[in-house]
């Protein structure tokens, strides 16, 4: 019954409840597998040790990238035998290579240097097999076309800078996983919408394991970190369905995202990418120091420091994300140089707001007391 049930079982034909079951399994499965993680980190002592630059100050277990790590191989080893299995194999691949490398930086300590061979590799498996990268810059500067070489190096640039990019907005509560889990949501989306049924399987059950890991980030008594662990094999999946979104649409000159695909991902990503620009920027010409030498420059500490608390800086950035986003969705009737452009006023326009309206509350009440 199950032999003749999986011969004549098409995903393709009921793609919503397909990845509705991915979804719930990989909910489940990580779920159930965060409690056993803070159970062995505890007895074991595999916590972390809050410095001078943590933004908590209880020891915390940082392995939450174990449990996203399992949900998402047992989505793909189950219902990926349906589906495109090549590409989940060598998504498995990546993810594979980047979580053994997460786990021991998050035990020990692991060199910038091998971390960053690491990414190469596990980018360079899906580009070079797959040939998922990025074609041209669809007009921007007016440059379309690139050739082989020179696309597959930007690709493994962009790779690069939106894993680690998606690194170093991990400091504050919840704020990683909610922002992965608003571009999944996205993402999910698209997919959907233009027939990846595997990328949108991959994408869902991410939504899964963030949900369910976000429920202990949140937690005061059981708070489990996602660590380097988590933050790259999720940083190099959302690195891997931009990339797959930018190349599809890219290829096909009827989808009405043919030429606005870096304008959106842009968008869906404008938070780690332009605070890792601010950052660098700081860095290295007011600070005049080494660009990865780490501080608390980032925009998430500038909340904090403004009085916000974690849950509300969290939420603020993801919400003004979130507009950046849907104002992006409603600007494809323009030029593409005409978004970009604009997209990096309106956003930084954005995320000014809540320190100038801090600002003006704080007058206020200094004129009152006067």
């Amino acid at each position: 019954m199950i032999k003749t049930l999986l011969e004549n079982f098409n995903p393709e034909d009921s793609p919503l409840i397909w990845l509705v079951c991915a979804f719930v399994l990989a909910f489940v499965i990580a779920y159930q597998t965060f409690p056993t993680i803070l159970y062995v980190a505890k007895e074991k002592h595999l916590m972390d040790e809050p410095d001078s630059r943590s933004m908590h100050s209880n020891k915390t277990p940082t392995l939450g990238g174990i449990g996203i790590f399992l949900s998402l191989v047992v989505v793909m080893t189950i219902v990926g035998a349906m589906l495109n299995t090549k590409v989940l194999l060598l998504v498995m691949g990546g993810l594979t290579i980047l979580f053994f490398l997460g786990l021991k930086d998050d035990l020990t300590v692991l060199s910038a240097r091998k971390k960053f061979i690491g990414q190469l590799f596990a980018a360079l498996l899906l580009i070079v097999f797959t040939d998922t990268r990025i074609i041209g810059f669809s007009k921007i500067f007016d440059v379309d076309i690139l050739p082989y070489w020179v696309s597959i190096g930007f690709t493994l640039f962009v790779y690069i800078l939106i894993i680690n990019a998606y690194n170093l907005i991990d400091g504050v509560d919840g704020l990683a996983g909610c922002i992965a889990l608003l571009i999944c949501v996205f993402f999910s989306i698209l997919f959907y919408n233009s027939g990846a049924l595997s990328l949108a399987t991959i994408s869902v059950a991410l939504i899964g394991a963030l949900l369910a890991f976000l429920k202990s980030n949140f937690s005061s008594k059981n708070k489990i970190f996602m660590g380097d662990t988590g933050s790259m094999i999720v940083g190099f999946l959302l690195a891997f369905f931009t990339i797959s979104f930018i190349s599809q649409s890219q290829t096909n000159v009827d989808s009405e995202y043919f030429r606005a695909s870096p304008a959106l991902a842009f968008a869906m990503l404008f938070f780690p990418l332009i605070d890792t620009l601010r950052i660098f920027f700081i860095r290295i010409f007011i600070l005049k120091k080494s660009p990865f030498e780490a501080d608390k420059n980032h925009i998430h500490h500038k909340f904090i420091h403004a009085g916000f608390s974690h849950i509300q800086t969290t939420f603020t950035i993801v919400l003004i994300n979130l507009l950046i986003v849907i104002i992006a969705f409603n600007m494809l009737h323009l030029n593409l140089n005409t978004q970009i452009g604009l997209l990096l006023i309106y956003g930084s326009i954005l995320y000014c707001m809540p320190f100038i309206i801090i600002r003006l509350l704080n007058k206020n009440k200094k004129r009152i007391k006067v």
